[in-house]
């Protein structure tokens, strides 16, 4: 079965009025960072509920003025998941640092707890150099366990810098993601639950990590560097620092501003289709479905929001005739775009060449690698879409089971 129209695995929505707040931006001549950059910290930051948001250009250079902010040095190790985007532990390159990889809860798909308590547990035990800081990343818009992480971080003296790249707006009891951690990026990536093309957000209560990320994304150059070319600015600056040039433009600023605005909808719109897929594929013993959120302690689980960035199923392989490169090539028929995230970071050329990782080194991340898929979900998504997706999946399920 084939089709013409081809639905592709993420689109933006983009509507009349980021197109509209765009242009009256282009109209005020200031369409590098500017007052509208500072609206959107400021409505970011009154949002999710924290002190200080940093506008960047994107999720990337959030997480790299963030460890830069904490002093990250050569010698330093940092804690993250390999079942991540390349951003995650490339900017921990950057400073000639290294990640050190913590395998993943095969059911969150999120940095296992446990496993981070076992190896500081022996680190402690050698007497070996203790790691500087952690990332968890928030796979596919779920919380990590920050409860745990946050307690094992504050018993070992570790700094916690969250990628939250997939976790806006995700909520983790009654406090949004961005207000847990010490320091935590977001992405505004065109594919995100929420975009300015690119582009990112830092969020932090401490005062004087946050003063350092705002100079730093901007040349190092002290006090407001921006407002140099305004009335109330002064020609005269001092580099206090060789900095970065990850600034966000007033342009995508305000197409961030509008998109906040719509956050709770688009939010909603893609949990709909999250539980659309969830009742179409319950039942199917050849998938494994995503848990669905947790709103309320009636069952005694820690109830939080699912951002729902990604909905990642995983095939049970051994009930299939085909593996999942193979599925994955019969949706493309059906005109059905899909993605797999992730590849491991330890099995890339790169970690593999210079660490000297082995797949099996990380074997619940290596095994779920090979059968996960993630599903389109989107707002801009029609119901009609959502069905031609149940459609394309279950017609295959339906041919190639044992």
């Amino acid at each position: 079965m084939s089709t013409n129209t081809f639905l592709p695995f993420a689109l933006p929505l983009i509507e009349e009025d980021e197109i509209q707040a765009v242009v009256d931006t282009l109209k005020t001549d200031w369409i590098t960072t500017g007052p509208k950059a500072k609206q959107f910290e400021d409505d970011f930051a009154k949002y999710i509920g924290c002190k200080h948001a940093i506008a960047v250009n994107s999720c990337t250079a959030a997480l790299h003025l963030a460890l830069e902010a904490i002093g990250v040095k050569e010698q330093d190790t940092i804690l993250t998941t390999p079942m991540t985007f390349a951003a995650t532990a490339e900017v921990i390159r950057y400073f000639k640092a290294t990640p050190v990889f913590v395998d993943i809860d095969p059911v969150t798909m999120n940095i296992d707890p446990q496993k981070i308590e076992d190896y500081l547990s022996s680190c402690h035990a050698r007497r070996s150099v203790m790691p500087k800081a952690i990332i968890p990343v928030h796979y596919a818009g779920r919380p990590c366990d920050m409860d745990k992480i946050m307690t094992i971080a504050k018993k070992y003296e570790l700094t916690v810098i969250e990628d939250a790249a997939h976790a806006f707006p995700t909520i983790l009891k009654d406090r949004f993601i961005g207000t847990i951690g010490d320091i935590t990026c977001f992405s505004f990536y065109a594919t995100k639950t929420i975009s300015t093309g690119e582009g990112g957000m830092i969020t932090t209560e401490n005062n004087a990590w946050a003063e350092r990320m705002k100079i730093m994304s901007l040349h190092g150059i002290s006090k407001d560097a921006w407002k140099r070319y305004t009335a109330e600015g002064s020609w005269y600056y001092e580099i206090i620092a060789p900095g970065y040039k990850y600034n966000l433009t007033d342009t995508a600023a305000a197409i961030g501003i509008v998109q906040l605005k719509k956050a709770d909808e688009l939010r909603k719109r893609r949990e709909f289709i999250a539980l659309a897929y969830h009742n179409a594929f319950q039942g199917i013993d050849e998938l494994e479905l995503p848990e669905m959120n947790t709103h309320s302690k009636s069952n005694g689980e820690v109830p939080y929001k699912h951002a729902w960035h990604l909905y990642v199923l995983k095939l049970n392989l051994e009930k299939l005739k085909i593996d999942r490169n193979r599925v994955i090539e019969e949706l493309k028929t059906r005109g059905i775009g899909t993605s797999v995230h992730f590849i491991p970071l330890h099995i890339h050329p790169y970690y593999r060449d210079t660490f000297g990782y082995k797949p099996e080194d990380y074997p619940m991340a290596f095994q779920a690698y090979k059968r996960i898929l993630s599903l389109p979900i989107y707002p801009k998504m029609t119901n009609g879409d959502v069905e031609r997706v149940i459609t394309a999946v279950r017609e295959i399920v339906q041919i190639y089971k044992k």
